[in-house]
């Protein structure tokens, strides 16, 4: 998702979307300690991603 994209989206969205990819990065962790998962860069764009929504989130609520 680009960052054009993510901006467009509500404040609320941000944080759904947030809240599922917490939960996304929290399965693949668990997957990752139990056996290796085939490519363990998802764990790091999955928590770079976490990091740019909850960016977007800040400066949309900064705005306000």
């Amino acid at each position: 998702m680009k960052n054009s994209e993510i901006r467009s989206l509500s404040e609320s969205e941000i944080a759904e979307r947030i809240a599922a990819e917490q939960d996304n990065l929290t399965k693949l962790r668990f997957a990752h300690a139990i056996s290796p998962i085939e490519n363990p860069n998802k764990i790091k764009e999955s928590r770079r991603f976490i990091a740019r929504l909850q960016t977007i989130l800040k400066a949309k609520q900064l705005a306000k």
